[in-house]
């Protein structure tokens, strides 16, 4: 039986790594549906994520964020999903990924993700020291992206050469 070519792209990576705009690009370029799993759950939820955090902790976000991103890899419409950064730090999830999708880590230095979030104060994980807190954060995780089918370093990259990383990368799948 031939496998089908998945109907998802999911990109994963670290806060700041580019996920946001190459979804929306990439969605663009398909014709596809985009899908930002922490909109979704700002949207269900009817609360910032922040105030999840403040109000419930992190282990309640990260069984909301669990069943959005199963219903949204669920759906039968063709989408690119773009994850929050802690997303893989669940087997659940990673499985989720690999069976529903092709999974695009993105990548990027420490200086480069700093430059890119750290006046963005809607980022729960990134108060106090934020340089500190990249480094930390990237010491714990930086195996947790390794199981993508594909890695691609956005540091020195613009976000229409990355789109055409993944897209050249994604239509060698069968």
């Amino acid at each position: 039986m031939v496998r089908q070519k998945p109907n998802k792209l999911v990109l994963i990576g670290f806060m700041g790594t580019g996920k946001s705009t190459v979804s929306k690009l990439l969605a663009e370029k398909l014709g596809w549906m985009r899908v930002d799993v922490d909109e979704e759950i700002e949207r269900s939820e009817n609360k910032r994520i922040s105030d999840i955090f403040a109000a419930d902790g992190e282990a309640s976000f990260r069984a909301i964020e669990l069943n959005v991103l199963a219903s949204i890899l669920e759906s039968g419409d063709s989408s690119v999903v773009a994850t929050g950064g802690g997303a893989v730090l669940s087997s659940v999830n990673r499985e989720l990924m690999l069976s529903k999708g092709f999974v695009v880590a993105l990548k990027a230095s420490p200086e480069q993700i700093l430059a890119r979030v750290k006046t963005d104060s809607a980022r729960p994980l990134l108060q106090g020291d934020a340089a500190e807190r990249v480094n930390v954060l990237l010491e714990q995780r930086k195996h947790a992206y390794d199981f993508a089918h594909l890695s691609v370093d956005t540091t020195n990259l613009s976000a229409d050469a990355v789109v055409e990383v993944i897209l050249e990368q994604w239509s060698l799948q069968k």
